[in-house]
């Protein structure tokens, strides 16, 4: 980047820019030492000795300066080689690779010399001097005096990445001086220019450089002026971790969205500039289409696919299998495995689009219906316990074991069992069209009422306590069961002389074995004994054929 010399009257060196004096702040002069050619006499572990022309004494040359990145040393005793000297005659300083860097800064200086007025540069700080600082920019290093830094040092500096133009070139003191001030003084006074400027590109894309990545985005340089990359405009597959998706330095392509006048910053977005693959899904694609996908990524809660056109999907772990105990989608699927799956959702407004993977494999409750059948009796082991009974694994599915149907027993709870226990259970009811299954232990068990049923039938005389008084009726105790005498069967009885305990007499009126009911009624039961002894009298009073006939004869 090049900021225009001729519109910049202050990026000449003036009175004010001493080139001299900064050139005396830095320590980077070279006239204490040159460039000579020295010969190796020896080559040990950790040096190699350097005899120089003129020279009083060999120099030493760390080994590391003549070693490939393998460790494999470049040079043999005898071979000739450019060394950069300074010191004295008494002890000399040799380097190599300063050679090496010399004759790069040598380059560059001869590249730019005559043309270097507004030239911008990409700088890294390497290090501090008492003059301000060395920086490095396009391998080579420059000079950049405090006062023309505009840092603010916070023991933090060394590594940080800096914009500055080139205000100096010493070919004789191959010394490049540049400033960061002088770049920022430039930017601020065209920035508003340059801000209506993009504004009104907003169709064009431009080339911007990644400042920084924070986790809420990307702050991007385009022309001088910083910017902000939202992380929803980074990819068309959905939010991004920008501090995954880009490096300090990275060149990206962006388009400018606005201008947030709070923040006094433009927006950018890099996925404004390649074509939206959404509009590719709204066209090809509907719901309960099978697409291949690639698991991208795995969380606990699921997983997300890439669908192949820079978009992704997303698969809930309730949709990964039919088995409802599935801890996490790392059981039954890995990352980057291809999988077949069916559209469940596609939802243009808000980019969503959701797929499902059980819906192509069989239905376990399908399977379950065809192979059993109400009452049939199965192993089953628990799954799950709730407050009202627990859930059974018979296979393909889960039932429901209730506590009323666990045990005769009504004090005994089926959320009583444990996780893991193994039951043998009887089918009561497949419900298929909720698809729900309700088992019973207490079915494979001959009931209380059943006893009953052995001794007592209908308009069976029975006695029994009263054990409970509600405002419909009472209950009464026959051993194993309790039975109902509604109000309107307590004739002749006053139910409000009636108390617990009393002992009442009544005939079975009612027997539901469904439910598991029985109801007794004393008015039934006195119709009986009115009967009877209707039926009694009659039958003392009847006169036979044989007593007729006598009458007559007489």
């Amino acid at each position: 980047m090049r900021i225009n010399p001729e519109q910049i009257e202050s990026l000449k060196l003036d009175d004010e820019l001493d080139f001299e004096a900064l050139l005396n702040e830095s320590e980077r002069r070279l006239d204490e030492g040159k460039i000579q050619e020295g010969v190796i006499v020896r080559v040990d572990n950790d040096y190699a000795m350097i005899a120089v022309s003129g020279a009083k004494q060999e120099g030493r040359l760390p080994i590391t300066e003549i070693q490939d990145k393998s460790g494999n040393v470049l040079f043999a005793v005898g071979d000739k080689i450019e060394v950069y000297v300074s010191g004295n005659q008494e002890r000399l300083s040799i380097s190599h690779k300063k050679v090496e860097k010399l004759r790069k800064l040598e380059q560059k200086i001869a590249e730019i010399k005559d043309n270097y007025e507004g030239l911008v540069v990409n700088c890294e700080i390497i290090r501090k001097n008492k003059g301000g600082y060395v920086v490095e920019f396009d391998g080579v290093e420059a000079f950049l005096p405090r006062r023309e830094s505009a840092l603010r040092d916070d023991g933090k500096i060394i590594g940080k990445q800096v914009k500055a133009i080139v205000i100096g070139v010493n070919e004789a003191e191959r010394t490049i001086v540049v400033s960061r001030k002088k770049y920022l003084d430039e930017i601020e006074k065209n920035r508003e220019s340059n801000i209506q400027k993009l504004l009104g590109e907003l169709d064009k894309v431009h080339e911007g450089v990644v400042v920084k990545a924070a986790s809420f985005g990307i702050f991007v340089e385009v022309d001088g002026v910083e910017g902000l990359v939202h992380y929803t405009e980074i990819s068309h597959k959905g939010p991004v971790n920008p501090m995954l998706f880009v490096n300090t330095g990275d060149k990206v392509q962006v388009k400018v969205l606005g201008f947030d006048s709070e923040k006094k910053r433009l927006s950018f977005s890099i996925k404004a500039t390649q074509d939206d693959p959404w509009k590719e899904i709204e066209d090809k694609l509907e719901v309960g289409d099978t697409i291949r996908v690639v698991v991208s990524k795995i969380e606990n809660y699921g997983a997300f696919v890439d669908l192949g056109n820079g978009t992704e999907g997303f698969l809930h772990i309730s949709e990964i299998s039919w088995d409802k105990q599935l801890q996490h989608p790392s059981d039954v699927i890995s990352e980057k495995q291809e999988l077949d799956v069916e559209i469940i959702e596609i939802d243009m407004t808000k980019r969503r689009l959701r797929v499902s993977l059980k819906k192509l494999m069989p239905k376990p409750f399908a399977q379950f219906a065809q192979r059993v059948n109400e009452g049939d009796v199965l192993e089953g082991k628990v799954v799950k316990t709730t407050d009202f009974g627990a859930f059974v694994n018979v296979g393909e599915v889960d039932g429901l074991l209730h506590n009323e149907d666990y045990s005769w027993d009504k004090s005994k709870k089926a959320s009583s069992l444990q996780v893991g226990d193994c039951v043998r259970v009887k089918v009561i009811k497949i419900d298929r069209s909720n698809e729900k299954i309700s088992l019973s232990l207490k079915a494979l068990e001959e009931s209380p009422l059943d006893r009953f049923l052995k001794d007592y039938s209908l308009d069976s005389v029975v006695k029994g306590n009263i054990v409970d008084i509600k405002e419909f009726g009472v209950f009464i105790s026959l051993g194993e069961i309790e039975a109902l005498i509604r109000d309107e069967d307590l004739v002749p009885l006053k139910k409000e002389e009636i108390k617990i305990g009393d002992e009442i007499e009544g005939v079975v009126a009612h027997i539901d074995r469904q439910n598991s009911r029985v109801r007794v009624s004393i008015k039934r039961l006195d119709r009986i004994k009115e009967r009877e002894q209707l039926n009694q009298y009659n039958s003392d009073s009847k006169m036979t054929l044989g007593d007729i006939l006598k009458r007559r004869e007489q």
